[in-house]
């Protein structure tokens, strides 16, 4: 509330809705401090659905809001290299796009509120894919008598690349899964996007078995792994 009441910017980054509402709507909260004509800027990862409601709210009181969910792990929070997905009106967006600038990189009006939530939902199903082919690929690798590590520097230059083969095959090589992005929140992340799939009519077969494989870890007590921690299910899998 009082950093609120003396701010014309406000940047929120938390886990999930509910601590989205509860850091804007809650006692002492962003709305009992803001001033009309403050900006909020949500950097959570939530569901489009959400985003709108809490800014249709904040808008009665006279405050703007963006949603600017961030993509590039902990390595691109640390060197101020994000990929931002926002959504907002048109001036708002410019109004928050000096803010942004020093934690992105890569920063994209995708449309209205909500439309950055939406493209974050197609940034974790992609990555639903990534990670998984990366881990099998690995696993097939070493069951079959290739030095992981060699392969990694034989795909890096083809079709093959990509982040997760270039930042994270390290930690399913090694099956060591120190903090970068929690399993739990990519399977929160994942739970969104299958719900609008559902609701667009939209086949998502990876996505949703991810989501159970991601399941599985948490319930076997994984779910503070890095969600490069799928390679621990296929190694399993595999017998490795």
């Amino acid at each position: 509330r009082a950093v609120a009441g003396a701010s014309d910017i406000v940047v929120i980054c938390v886990s999930d809705s509910p601590d989205v509402e509860a850091v804007l709507f809650g006692t002492d909260g962003v709305a009992e401090g803001a001033r009309s004509g403050a900006l909020v800027v949500d950097c959570s990862t939530i569901s489009p659905a959400a985003s709108r409601d809490f800014g249709a709210r904040l808008a009665e009181q006279g405050v703007a809001m963006v949603d600017a969910p961030v993509s590039g792990g902990s390595e691109g929070a640390q060197k101020g290299t994000l990929t931002i997905m926002v959504g907002g009106d048109e001036v708002d967006v410019a109004r928050a796009r000096p803010v942004l600038e020093a934690m992105g990189s890569s920063i994209t009006h995708m449309g209205p509120l909500g439309a950055g939530q939406a493209t974050k939902a197609v940034n974790q199903v992609v990555l639903c894919g990534t990670y998984l082919g990366v881990a099998e690929g690995l696993v097939l690798a070493m069951r079959n008598g290739l030095d992981p590590e060699q392969v990694v520097a034989a795909l890096g230059g083809g079709a093959a690349a990509s982040w997760v083969l270039e930042n994270r095959s390290g930690r399913m090589i090694a099956d060591e899964y120190p903090l970068g992005f929690k399993v739990s929140l990519h399977l929160k992340d994942v739970v969104i996007a299958l719900a609008m799939a559902r609701e667009s009519g939209v086949a998502m077969p990876v996505a949703a078995m991810a989501a159970q494989i991601e399941n599985g870890l948490v319930a076997q007590g994984y779910g503070d792994d890095d969600v490069s921690a799928l390679a621990r299910a296929i190694r399993t899998w595999s017998g490795l």
